[in-house]
């Protein structure tokens, strides 16, 4: 007797092979766009903490380093990580300033705790926080950043 059998994706050993191999490679691609905007922010934030000589508090230089970063990395992660042409570049870019607020709200609220009663430098109190937040934000911008608008999900 034949039976017919609707098979999905995840039922398909062909499409399985297909699509591993593509999330493996963005998610590497993410972590090198991650360890880029890591780096971008440090200096951008270094370098703050290197010209205002704490005349201006350190967590107003976390914040305008995590606004002018998201600004020069966005492109990237659009184009490069998650290919996304489903949403507008501003709707895009203001989904992913969203979602980076969530990790900057992490480092206004733990920074204070590590730096002022831990005595760990600004510095490595933020790198620390940021070592945290790679998984998640991942997950984050797959699942809705760069979502594409007819549900069609990018691997």
């Amino acid at each position: 007797m034949l039976e017919l059998k609707s098979r999905s994706a995840r039922e398909n050993p062909d499409a399985r092979r297909i699509a591993m191999p593509a999330l493996l490679g963005q998610r590497i691609t993410y972590l090198l766009a991650g360890a880029m905007t890591a780096g971008v922010y440090y200096v951008l934030l270094g370098l703050g903490l290197l010209v205002a000589k704490n005349s201006v508090p350190y967590l107003f230089l976390v914040v305008v380093g995590h606004l002018i970063t998201t600004l020069i990395v966005y492109p990237a992660y659009r184009l490069v990580v998650f290919k996304s042409s489903g949403v507008g570049w501003l709707p895009g870019y203001l989904r992913f300033y969203a979602v980076g607020l969530s990790f900057l709200g992490l480092s206004v609220i733990g920074l204070p705790i590590l730096v002022e009663f831990a005595g760990i430098p600004i510095m490595v109190a933020q790198g620390l926080i940021i070592l945290l937040s790679p998984p998640l934000s991942y997950a984050i911008h797959r699942a809705w950043t760069f979502r594409e608008r007819d549900g069609a999900r990018n691997v």
